[in-house]
């Protein structure tokens, strides 16, 4: 969104008197709304830089989650991958299943569990998931995502945050 007006210079002329500059208004869990201001003549061009955006997904009831690179970082998010490996129960082995990190799991106020995968970069999908056991720091899943499939492994609590506007 670009404004200019000569008193949105002046409103900011006193946070950075060099009239070009970058203003941060903080924001809950971690992410930052971003004002550019650029000197233009006698007017400033005020841009505003949404961290995260939000879209629903036509013809289901989840939404995407796209975030800048900016945010990303701020939020120390991390991914890893669903993968198979050989696990056990009471020193039982059950053979290879999928896993994914203990931290990628996130439960609704319904007990439902989820992990949101990144269909491309930046991007991120709630994706219900269902849990055979906790293995130290690994989820076994009964149902979930594909091998392969990237899931958020921090930051996990950031983007449900986000996606339900919690904290903002």
């Amino acid at each position: 969104i670009v404004h200019r007006k000569q008193r949105a210079h002046q409103s900011f002329e006193k946070l950075c008197p060099t009239r070009a500059g970058i203003v941060r208004a903080p924001r809950p869990a971690g992410l930052h709304r971003v004002w550019q201001f650029q000197p233009i003549g006698n007017e400033t061009a005020l841009l505003l830089e949404h961290p995260a955006q939000v879209k629903h997904i036509e013809g289901t009831e989840h939404s995407a989650v796209m975030l800048t690179e900016r945010a990303i970082q701020r939020l120390g998010l991390k991914t890893d991958e669903v993968r198979v490996e050989k696990v056990t129960r009471k020193n039982q082995p059950l053979g290879e299943r999928k896993v994914v990190p203990y931290s990628a799991l996130i439960y609704d106020q319904h007990g439902q569990t989820w992990v949101y995968t990144s269909p491309s970069a930046r991007t991120f999908v709630r994706h219900k998931v269902e849990v055979d056991h906790i293995q130290g720091d690994v989820a076994v899943l009964k149902e979930g995502p594909p091998t392969g499939t990237v899931v958020a492994s921090v930051g996990v609590a950031e983007l449900y945050g986000t996606e339900f506007k919690v904290g903002h």
